[in-house]
């Protein structure tokens, strides 16, 4: 979506909406609440099927701004998992380590 973000009506109206919000935000971290699987798909027989590939690169706008877990799901019940890091330290993880079967966000815990 950047640095030039297509215009909204270039998109599919399923997801539109989703998209333009989801791309205001900036590399979140759910801190564990929110799990994902890779690579999986469940198509409904019936509707469209909209796939969205997300790729994320710091080759348009290198910046040293930390990341870290979403401060609203933070509590003294619900601490931070995983300690702030920028793009650039973790990328460099993860083109160190490769796609090794686990999750680069290891190397981040606290």
């Amino acid at each position: 979506m950047a640095p030039y973000p297509p215009k909204p009506e270039d998109l599919p109206e399923a997801c539109r909406d989703t998209m333009m919000e989801f791309s205001k935000q900036r590399i979140l971290i759910s801190n564990d609440r929110f799990k994902s699987v890779e690579h999986r798909v469940l198509a409904n027989r019936i509707g469209p099927r909209i796939s969205v590939a997300c790729f994320f690169s710091t080759s348009f706008q290198p910046s040293s701004k930390l990341y870290g877990p979403i401060k609203e799901l933070l509590s003294e019940d619900n601490p931070p998992v995983y300690r702030e890091t920028t793009v650039n330290e973790y990328l460099s993880y993860f083109y160190d380590h490769g796609l090794d079967g686990t999750s680069p966000l290891t190397h981040f815990k606290l």
